[in-house]
C-alpha cells in the first residue's frame, strides 16, 4: 500500500495551526493566491509566476536559499476552493509538485520534486482568521540542521506575520 502509506522520508512535515489578527478570511486567501503580490511581500522569491501547459496551470518558483547553498525551485499545481462546512465558509488550497517537460531543471538550482502542502482558513469570529497548513517538501541535497531548525523556530512564525503585513497592504495595492 505505497499509496496509503508512504515510505518514511525522515524530513520534517509542518503543520502549523496560528491566527491572523485583523486579516478576513476572503483576503487571506486572496492574498495567499496573488503571485504577482507575493513577489512583493516575499523576500524568498527569487522568480514566480504561473504558466498554462497542455492546458493545466502550473506554477514556477524558485526559492532564494541562504549562502552557500544553492537556491530550490518548485513546479506545482495549486487550486482553491471555497467551502461551505455546516454554514461555515472555508476556504481550502491545495498544492502539489508536478514534472512538466516544458518546465526543465536549470543549472545550479536544485529541483523540489517532493511538494504537497494543504492550506485551510476560516474566520475566527471576530475580524480575523484561522489558518491550518500542513506542508512537506524534499528540499534535496544536503540541508544543515542548522537550517532546518530556523525553518522550524523562526521561519514559519515570520512568514505568517510577514503573510498578516501583506494582508494590511493588499487592498492599497490592488
Amino acid at each position: 500500500l505505497p499509496i496509503l502509506f508512504p515510505q518514511q522520508s525522515g524530513l520534517y512535515e509542518y503543520k502549523i495551526f496560528g491566527g491572523l489578527a485583523d486579516c478576513p478570511p476572503k483576503l487571506c486567501a486572496d492574498v495567499y493566491m496573488d503571485l504577482d503580490f507575493r513577489k512583493q511581500w516575499d523576500q524568498y522569491v527569487k522568480e514566480l509566476y504561473e504558466k498554462t501547459y497542455d492546458g493545466e496551470k502550473v506554477i514556477y518558483w524558485e526559492v532564494k536559499y541562504p549562502f552557500p547553498l544553492s537556491n530550490r525551485d518548485y513546479v506545482y499545481i495549486r487550486e482553491c476552493r471555497e467551502m461551505d462546512v455546516d454554514g461555515r465558509k472555508i476556504w481550502v488550497v491545495l498544492a502539489q509538485s508536478v514534472s512538466v517537460p516544458q518546465c526543465p531543471e536549470k543549472p545550479g538550482i536544485i529541483r523540489v520534486k517532493s511538494y504537497k502542502q494543504s492550506l485551510a482558513i476560516e474566520s475566527d469570529g471576530k475580524t480575523g482568521s484561522k489558518v491550518y497548513m500542513y506542508y512537506f517538501d524534499n528540499p534535496g541535497g544536503m540541508i544543515p540542521s542548522w537550517l532546518v531548525n530556523w525553518a522550524a523556530k523562526s521561519g514559519v512564525p515570520t512568514f505568517l506575520k510577514d503573510m498578516q503585513k501583506a494582508c494590511h497592504n493588499y487592498s492599497k495595492s490592488t
